[in-house]
């Protein structure tokens, strides 16, 4: 599904280098088209803990992580990402009581499933964030 471009004619999020750490195929193809559309070159999927890390570096604009990798949770994925200040969203079917959350309590949480346009455009004010801070 194609995302409506700005008023100066970018696509939403043109020149971001998004990481996705998804462990379902068919949600990770999803994730990879909406982001594509929006113009966003899409790093990985990763779909473990351990793919997450190997695709994490400074390059990053932003990325996308299901809370839950099967019983593993992304923590060590998240933690490395905040350690080099790179913004991040949990995109998860988990409620926002889940214990792995407590650690991220300022952290943006979108449910799935999503319409397109709220995960673009979660990510668009994650970037946003980042070029003001």
């Amino acid at each position: 599904m194609a995302q409506r471009a700005r008023p100066d004619g970018t696509a939403p999020l043109a020149d971001a280098r998004i990481l996705v750490v998804e462990d379902d195929f068919l949600i990770s193809l999803e994730l990879q088209s909406i982001l594509s559309d929006a113009g966003a070159e899409v790093v990985g999927p990763a779909r473990s803990v351990e793919g997450g890390l190997a695709l994490v570096s400074e390059k990053l604009s932003a990325a996308l992580l299901d809370l839950r990798l099967g019983k593993t949770a992304v923590t060590p994925v998240a933690q490395r990402l905040a350690a080099l200040g790179i913004p991040f969203l949990f995109y998860t079917g988990q409620t926002r009581d889940d214990p792995t959350l407590a650690d991220w309590p300022a952290a943006t949480v979108v449910a799935k499933p999503a319409l397109p346009q709220m995960l673009v455009s979660e990510l668009s004010k994650l970037l946003s964030s980042r070029v003001a801070a």
